[in-house]
């Protein structure tokens, strides 16, 4: 799924294409990719002018105003395999369209938007004013992790019994980390994915959070990861992988001490780390 650092490429990617373009058509190959009947979708979506793209947590959310409107946000949960790509951002144009392409924003420029998704989990989903601060999902993420002071990080974890890898992942204590970058972050400031909260020190927490804060600009620079389906807007795949300390390298040595890396279940997701460096 994509993590944070994929979802903010893509958000920078669409704003710097799509901002000040307006909706002119919209295509729905696949009306199950939609929150609701494309018979409401479309008539609140078209005529409206692109005002921002943006994230929130693992969600990118499109501002759109019309002309005597209220203002709308489209969100878009890419889930395991979605994408929103633009045709400006392609080598060719217009856009050719593909067997998984779900929803299709024409723009008065000539350029499509194009949600597309192989396995259909993820979706597109309009909101009205105050709709998506009230809806379940939104309204439970916890902080932004590159928004987050270090202390207000350390108070997030201190005094919890849970696994710091399930802390991470958990979208309620802290917003967009996944799988990837809870692994990479617990390995630069050596400690275990499955040693309770209460039992890290303050100086590890905030070693934790520098950590954070290193690997998702990091990642974000480098256009995110590419692991299988992941693309930016234009298409292109990311290069973080290439940087990638122990993600999916059981086996392999450890890039400190040369031991092998092991993994373990935590939060029902897979953990690579190295047993004597995280301890």
């Amino acid at each position: 799924m994509p993590e944070l650092p994929e979802v903010e490429t893509i958000a920078r990617g669409l704003a710097r294409s799509v901002v000040g373009r307006t909706v002119v058509r919209v295509d729905v190959p696949t009306p199950s990719s939609l929150r609701e009947s494309p018979n409401t979708f479309v008539p609140k979506v078209l005529g409206r002018r692109i005002e921002a793209v943006r994230r929130r947590a693992k969600l990118l959310l499109i501002d759109l105003e019309g002309e005597g409107l209220p203002p709308l946000v489209l969100g878009v949960h890419l889930k395991m395999t979605g994408r929103l790509v633009t045709s400006c951002e392609l080598p060719l144009a217009p856009r050719e369209r593909g067997k998984f392409d779900r929803v299709i924003f024409g723009l008065d420029d000539g350029a499509t938007l194009t949600f597309s998704d192989m396995r259909r989990f993820g979706y597109c989903e309009a909101f009205g004013p105050g709709e998506l601060e009230r809806s379940p999902f939104y309204s439970s993420l916890g902080p932004e992790p590159l928004e987050l002071a270090e202390d207000a990080f350390v108070a997030l974890f201190q005094g919890r019994r849970a696994r710091m890898k399930a802390l991470l992942l958990d979208q309620r204590v802290i917003a967009g980390i996944g799988n990837i970058y809870a692994d990479e972050s617990l390995f630069r400031a050596a400690i275990r994915p499955d040693t309770p909260a209460d039992k890290v020190s303050e100086k590890k927490l905030r070693e934790l959070h520098a950590a954070i804060l290193a690997i998702l600009r990091q990642a974000i620079a480098e256009n995110g990861s590419s692991i299988r389906d992941y693309r930016d807007a234009g298409g292109n795949a990311g290069a973080f992988q290439n940087r990638f300390q122990v993600y999916g390298k059981k086996g392999r040595s450890c890039p400190r001490c040369g031991e092998p890396l092991v993994t373990a279940v935590v939060a029902g997701r897979t953990s690579t780390f190295c047993p004597k460096c995280q301890r």
